[in-house]
């Protein structure tokens, strides 16, 4: 997707794309720190609904757009693990 969209940045985007996975670090905050069972969307800190309402205001703005993008199919991608 990176190299698809912004093909002259494609390392960049990728790497902020990469960044985006850092949201996880707020399962550490949980106990037990993985649980197969739980859903991590409005669970953890920055999967609240708060941070993804962060995350679509940073795709408003140029300068901050992939971030917002990378951070929301984060949010995506674990929204499709709580319905399996």
């Amino acid at each position: 997707m990176a190299r698809w969209g912004y093909p002259r940045k494609f390392k960049k985007v990728l790497y902020l794309f990469w960044g985006a996975i850092f949201i996880d670090l707020d399962h550490l905050l949980a106990s037990p720190i993985f649980d197969p069972d739980r859903c991590s969307i409005f669970f953890h800190p920055l999967h609240s609904s708060v941070a993804i309402g962060c995350y679509l205001l940073l795709c408003l703005f140029k300068k901050t757009r992939i971030i917002g993008f990378a951070l929301c199919l984060h949010i995506l991608a674990d929204s499709l693990d709580c319905l399996i």
